[in-house]
């Protein structure tokens, strides 16, 4: 397939703009300048960008703990999601939420919740009223492959087929659930097949292929515009970081299980290296062009950190603001 050099300049600048921006958050983690848990993106960009771009700002998209991807990826504003990780006023949620909690209505990202499968119902809802109301907008719920052992998820497949709801579920599968290898709690790991039992069209992609993505996800968002969804999506990626934090540690141990070996493989299926080795070997960007939407990121990540730090807290006596009794 061909694909317009727009498209490809912007898969790369928004895979690029969530690893930038995941890694500046490492050293303020350590330090402890961050406070709130943050569960790094870096590795799969690629899920992400590749499935929203598919998708129209009128779209919408439900993220879960590890959501700054699907945020970003979806057009939220990078300086409203650094200072919402520093839990400032001017964060995304008023620094009343952190980085679990993150939300851009305007964008169509309606929000993150650490809850395991906490947001797959909330999408389900959220197709309902699309379908009710035959506006045509699709909703997306990321989810991570420890959440496919829950009810709420295998209740919403259900329901999303019985009334053909424009939905997609988006396993993130990165094969540990915090420590749990998928291959210890399942004893058939194509997680995709999951949705064959409800009648529901689904496949795996490799997720870190973000050209894969996108086809896959342009090709499900048309079924479901077309009223003929669900379709459920496994994305096959890995997390370079820890499951909370830059590493896995705890009182300075490493807590890592995942095998040296298995890391370094993974690490040679960088999402983002291979969209910029596809993109010089097809002549079409220059080394120097490639550098140059570096710099431009980078700007940007550098001015969000600038916003954030010079952001006020919240007020002590606003505690209660937001709060619904």
């Amino acid at each position: 397939m061909k694909y317009r050099r727009e498209l490809l300049k912007e898969l790369y600048l928004r895979m690029l703009r969530i690893r930038l921006c995941e890694e500046a958050f490492v050293e303020p983690i350590l330090t402890g300048e961050v406070r709130c848990p943050c569960h790094l993106y870096s590795g799969e960009e690629g899920v992400a960008v590749g499935v929203c771009a598919a998708l129209t700002e009128r779209d919408y998209v439900f993220g879960n703990h590890r959501s700054h991807g699907h945020y970003l990826a979806k057009g939220g504003s990078l300086p409203e999601m650094v200072a919402e990780i520093y839990c400032r006023e001017n964060g995304c949620s008023r620094g009343r939420g952190g980085s679990m909690h993150l939300i851009a209505p305007e964008a169509g990202m309606l929000g993150a919740a650490p809850i395991v499968a906490g947001t797959v119902s909330l999408a389900l809802g959220a197709a309902l009223a699309s379908a009710i109301r035959r506006d045509g907008r699709v909703a997306v719920s990321f989810f991570g492959d420890g959440a496919t052992g829950e009810g709420a998820l295998h209740e919403s497949m259900n329901f999303a087929a019985l009334r053909k709801l424009p939905i997609i579920f988006a396993c993130e599968n990165n094969y540990y659930a915090t420590h749990m290898p998928v291959r210890e709690c399942r004893v058939d790991r194509h997680i995709f097949e999951i949705a064959t039992p409800f009648g529901i069209e689904s496949r795996q992609v490799e997720g870190n292929d973000v050209l894969a993505v996108y086809d896959a996800a342009t090709a499900a968002v048309e079924k479901c515009r077309q009223g003929a969804g669900p379709v459920f999506l496994e994305f096959l990626t890995y997390r370079y970081r820890g499951h909370v934090g830059p590493d896995d540690n705890i009182q300075g141990e490493h807590t890592d299980i995942r095998p040296p070996e298995e890391i370094d493989a993974w690490m040679k299926k960088d999402p983002l290296a291979l969209l910029g080795d596809y993109l010089l070997a097809q002549g079409l960007f220059s080394p120097g062009e490639l550098d140059g939407i570096r710099t431009e990121v980078e700007a940007e990540v550098r001015e969000a950190f600038i916003f954030a730090r010079a952001s006020a807290h919240p007020k002590t006596e606003e505690l209660e603001r937001y709060v619904f009794a």
